[in-house]
C-alpha cells in the first residue's frame, strides 16, 4: 500500500520531485517576503521617527499611514 503511493505506477519520481520543488519554492518565497516586509517596516518606522510633532499628527490622520502603523504595531512577523 505505501509503496503504491510512493511509486504511483511509475510516475512517483516525477510527482514527488515536482511536489518537493513547489514546496521548497513556496517556503523560500514566504521567508523572503517576510524578511522584506520587516525591512520595509523598519524603514517606515525610522522615517516617521524623524518627523516633527505637527507632521506626525498629519501622518497619523492619513488612512494609508494609519493602516501601516496599525499593522506594524500589531504584527507578529
Amino acid at each position: 500500500m505505501t509503496s503504491e503511493i510512493i511509486l504511483m505506477n511509475g510516475y512517483g519520481l516525477y510527482v514527488w520531485s515536482a511536489f518537493s520543488f513547489t514546496l521548497i519554492s513556496f517556503v523560500t518565497l514566504i521567508l523572503i517576503t517576510r524578511k522584506q516586509l520587516s525591512n520595509e517596516k523598519r524603514k517606515f518606522a525610522s522615517r516617521i521617527g524623524f518627523l516633527s510633532n505637527e507632521k506626525l499628527k498629519v501622518v497619523k490622520l492619513q488612512n494609508t499611514n494609519k493602516e501601516i502603523l496599525d499593522i506594524a504595531l500589531n504584527s507578529k512577523v
